[in-house]
């Protein structure tokens, strides 16, 4: 029985798609005067900015991430919550202990989640600087669980991106899909939830 449900951000709480690949776009542009297709910049959708702006093989990966940050500031009245998350978040709260495992940085998550009003719900966060290596990497669920003192059976970690899966499935956690989040792929997942409150059906 599971005792702690986590989950990842963008895709899954807060749908940033349109921001974070838009935003991209514009950065790139503006660094490598190369316009990129928004289907080519999908696959940054759940890593950290840094590992995207490597992948793309551009050097000055904190100007650019700095860059791309600044961007996405053009972008925010296209980010919302998703519709079901703060149902979900308050029918779960009473019975179980719910974090967050995310790809973002602390100043990020500040900067972007923080005004949402969610915080309260969750009890551990981690963050990209929580830990050296990060999804597709099992390292920070299992940072998460070594501070929350649970054992992977007891968590199931919800996402919406091949990363999050592969992270839960290298950890030992249970994998929720949020294809609420993610209607292109199909993610190997215990659970392939439509929409948010879809989950309780499963939990009960």
């Amino acid at each position: 029985m599971y005792k702690h449900i986590v989950f990842d951000i963008d895709g899954t709480l807060i749908n940033t798609e349109y921001a974070v690949v838009h935003s991209l776009q514009d950065t790139l542009k503006e660094v490598q005067n190369k316009n990129y297709k928004i289907e080519e910049l999908e696959f940054v959708l759940g890593i950290t900015g840094e590992a995207a702006i490597k992948q793309l093989g551009i050097i000055n990966i904190t100007e650019t991430v700095d860059l791309w940050n600044n961007h996405l500031n053009s972008y925010k009245n296209s980010v919302c919550v998703f519709d079901g998350i703060k149902d979900l978040l308050q029918k779960l709260s009473p019975d179980y202990k719910l974090g967050i495992v995310t790809s973002k940085t602390k100043a990020e998550f500040d900067e972007e989640v923080t005004h949402f009003g969610l915080n309260n719900y969750f009890g551990i966060i981690i963050c990209a600087d929580d830990t050296k290596k990060h999804k597709s990497n099992p390292e920070p669920l299992l940072k998460y669980m070594e501070l929350a003192k649970v054992k992977p059976e007891e968590t199931l970690y919800i996402g919406d991106s091949i990363y999050d899966m592969q992270c839960a499935k290298s950890s030992g956690v249970d994998f929720a899909f949020a294809k609420w989040g993610n209607r292109r792929q199909n993610i190997e997942a215990k659970y392939a939830l439509l929409n948010p409150l879809g989950l309780l059906n499963y939990l009960s």
